[in-house]
């Protein structure tokens, strides 16, 4: 099927797996609602055949969140169908402040969709060349103002797929 990129910008529920959560319904909802296939996530994430092979090339191919900085490994598994912090160097490199705003995360994955790619990956070129393997994903909190104390959101990107 080929590998899918998805992005997407999620309020803060107070934490980055309480956000998770809530932004998986959502999209659990656009994708399976009227659809008899599963009547919940759990139910999807049972069926591994379907989920290791094919996915739903959206969020719903992330199932944890991990707190370390480091790139995932595609030869751990345990670091499969994760999401993981963009590290506070590479939010500096690409939003120029540690208190990135929504507005700014979709200007620069605009931005990043209109920029031509040789080949895949290629580390820190753009925003969307972060994420070092499918099947994994990154988040940035995101902030009303670069004055705000507690983030407004979360922005939620990466790739599924071969």
């Amino acid at each position: 099927m080929g590998a899918s990129g998805w992005e997407y910008v999620t309020s803060y529920e107070g934490s980055v797996e309480a956000s998770l959560r809530a932004l998986h319904a959502r999209v659990f909802e656009e994708i399976f609602g009227d659809d008899d296939a599963y009547a919940t996530l759990d139910e999807l994430w049972d069926d591994e055949e379907f989920i290791g092979e094919e996915g739903t090339h959206s969020i719903l191919d992330i199932q944890r969140v991990v707190y370390l900085r480091t790139p995932p490994s595609p030869d751990d598994i345990r670091d499969y169908n994760t999401l993981r912090p963009l590290g506070l160097d590479r939010v500096r490199y690409h939003f120029g402040t540690e208190r990135p705003t929504p507005a700014r995360f979709e200007a620069l994955l605009t931005e990043a969709r209109g920029a031509s790619r040789a080949t895949w990956p290629r580390p820190g070129d753009t925003l969307r060349d972060e994420p070092h393997m499918r099947w994994s994903g990154l988040y940035v909190l995101l902030y009303g103002t670069d004055k705000d104390a507690d983030p407004s959101h979360v922005g939620i990107f990466g790739y599924s797929g071969d």
